[in-house]
């Protein structure tokens, strides 16, 4: 492998940040390509065949195109519903991205703990999954906030979004039956710690919110340790919009030392 192969980090928009941030911290001479699938955003909508195809079509051109030595999926939604078939067509080690229901689980002292993602991913096995082998005696509430994602988008191209704007967005998961319980809330989308200072003005200090892109950073480490790397060129971000529209991004790139921004 040569020193210069990229990371890839690929998600449905600016999410992935969050996690581009944790890795620059663990890996800083590590090469980074970041994709945003602009033109597929949001997936939180989407059906679980739509995203499937789309993602597994979209990053199987992308190892052709960029060759990178690992691939990681910034994305709950796109993980929970692709993660197996990107690993069974690919073959590179392939990082996904899950809902950090076990470290929640661990950290809630009422026993009641809630979960916020897009629709998409609150519907997925998955999940489930996750619930019943790390969740046992406790309570878990999910809420969909498939509007978070755009508002956290809103936020990097510098519209102003407020604590009343993503209060609306997930009061839903409060008014459940227990939710004036949960202490601890996981934030199961990439782009929503985007917008935990704002989540933490609207429902105060006692909440405890937790996300996993240390996590995803962490495993990314694990998995080239010992390979090498070199940033010869500048590293660069992709996305398969408008150019125009991502450019209005510039910004927020710049503050992950990305300031080359491309059309796939």
């Amino acid at each position: 492998m040569h020193a210069s192969s990229p990371i890839l980090l690929f998600d449905s928009g600016v999410g992935g940040l969050t996690v581009l941030g944790e890795l620059r911290t663990l890996l800083p001479e590590a090469p980074v390509i970041y994709a945003a699938d602009m033109a597929g955003l949001p997936y939180g909508a989407k059906s679980e065949a739509e995203i499937a195809a789309r993602v597994c079509g979209l990053l199987g051109r992308m190892a052709e195109r960029y060759h990178p030595r690992l691939i990681c999926i910034a994305c709950n939604t796109a993980s929970t519903i692709a993660l197996a078939m990107v690993r069974d067509v690919l073959e590179l080690p392939i990082v996904g991205t899950v809902p950090a229901i076990k470290p929640a689980a661990a950290l809630t002292e009422t026993g009641v703990f809630g979960l916020l993602g897009t629709e998409a991913t609150m519907r997925q096995p998955y999940v489930d999954e996750l619930q019943k082998e790390f969740a046992v005696g406790k309570r878990l509430l999910r809420h969909g906030a498939n509007g978070l994602v755009e508002l956290a988008e809103a936020k990097l191209r510098g519209e102003t979004v407020t604590a009343d704007d993503v209060a609306q967005e997930v009061k839903g998961l409060f008014l459940q039956h227990h939710g004036n319980e949960i202490d601890t809330v996981v934030l199961a989308c990439t782009h929503f710690p985007l917008l935990e200072p704002e989540l933490r003005e609207a429902f105060g200090p006692d909440i405890s919110f937790v996300h996993g892109s240390k996590g995803i950073a962490q495993r990314i480490a694990t998995l080239t340790k010992g390979q090498t790397f070199n940033r010869d060129a500048p590293d660069f971000a992709v996305t398969t919009g408008p150019l125009d529209d991502f450019e209005r991004l510039k910004a927020a790139f710049d503050l992950y030392a990305i300031s080359d921004l491309r059309v796939f």
